[in-house]
């Protein structure tokens, strides 16, 4: 299955976030692609404007979720994309969308492990999801749904593969800041090596954020990799047959001797 990673700078102009996520979705399914992943925030950046991110969940959300559903319907291409959805309280959920090529909503990944670190408290903006992890099928993989600072906890991605995903998609808004290109990078390839299967990574470049969209094989060979591009798209071809490589001459999952499955 030929997979894209978009990464751009999305604004506080949702409507014209929608239109380079379409925009974006017709050039992959063009490539080929089956399957896109955007990163995090691609419905509208948390600090875009002066309006309360709930208000801007309310007003927003359900015309995105209806316009990726319409985008992938139309580009007969299914599309992982993120953004703020109403929780009912005072804080709105970080939610990832997976719709397939019908237009038909696959699941609702609401954001588990909220970036309380690096003297940033995402927690004070976002309701904290309780029903994850999430897995949905996409052609001939079983795709498990991460948002950005789950990557650095092994247990959830674990749970992930405990629930049937040969491939992670990682939706980011990965802060710049000292090492964290490298934090990037090394988690991104350990969590396709420790694992062994495909991770294909999508990040933001506003300002504030790295870019470095990658995707990786079940050995942690980067297939295809960008850089700070404002605004750019890759394709990788994920392959079943090199997970089942990886996986006979490293079967790690069959010799462990702890087992963590999903909460």
């Amino acid at each position: 299955m030929k997979v894209a990673a978009a990464q751009f700078a999305p604004t506080a102009d949702a409507a014209a976030n929608l239109v380079v996520i379409e925009e974006m979705t017709r050039e992959a399914a063009e490539q080929g692609a089956e399957l896109i992943v955007f990163p995090e925030e691609a419905m509208i950046p948390s600090d875009a404007c002066d309006t309360p991110l709930r208000e801007l969940a309310e007003a927003h959300w359900p015309g995105f979720l209806e316009g990726v559903a319409r985008i992938a319907s139309e580009q007969g291409i299914a599309i992982i994309a993120p953004g703020y959805e109403d929780s009912g309280t005072a804080l709105p959920y970080n939610t990832i969308a997976a719709v397939d090529a019908n237009g038909e909503v696959l699941g609702l990944y609401r954001k588990m492990h909220l970036y309380d670190a690096f003297n940033y408290q995402e927690s004070r903006q976002v309701q904290r999801g309780d029903t994850g992890p999430v897995v949905v099928r996409i052609g001939d993989f079983n795709v498990g749904l991460v948002n950005c600072y789950d990557v650095r906890f092994p247990e959830f991605t674990r749970s992930l593969i405990e629930m049937g995903a040969d491939l992670l998609a990682v939706s980011a808004a990965w802060v710049r800041g000292p090492l964290k290109e490298d934090h990037w990078a090394t988690l991104v390839r350990t969590r396709a090596i420790e694992n062994t299967c495909w991770v294909v990574a999508s990040s933001l470049t506003t300002p504030d954020c790295i870019g470095m969209s990658m995707a990786v094989d079940p050995l942690g060979v980067v297939r295809a990799a960008l850089g700070e591009e404002e605004r750019s798209l890759l394709v990788v071809n994920a392959d079943k047959e090199r997970i089942d490589r990886a996986r006979t001459v490293l079967p790690v999952l069959r010799n462990r001797r702890i087992i963590i499955g999903p909460r």
